[in-house]
């Protein structure tokens, strides 16, 4: 399955996202930004990428000025990699 991450540079907005995202019917979770990420205050919201179209929905509706960007995590040869998606 694709993980992606919406990293925020505010823990209080991503906190805030998770919540918004799950009122929408969106499973989401906070989890930590992964240091390959080299962004974002340390806290990201996790979704799957079947949901991804519609958390970019939710977020155009909201005021996240600390949004730095969705990003797809891969773990590969025991190696995170982390790409701007």
């Amino acid at each position: 399955m694709q993980i992606y991450l919406a990293v925020f540079r505010s823990r209080s907005q991503t906190l805030d996202f998770v919540a918004r995202l799950r009122s929408f019917g969106i499973p989401a979770s906070a989890v930590s930004t992964p240091k390959e990420a080299n962004v974002g205050c340390g806290l990201s919201a996790k979704i799957g990428a079947f949901d991804l179209a519609r958390a970019k929905r939710a977020l155009a509706g909201g005021r996240y000025c600390a949004f730095v960007g969705f990003f797809r995590v891969e773990n590969k040869y025991g190696r995170t990699f982390v790409y701007p998606a």
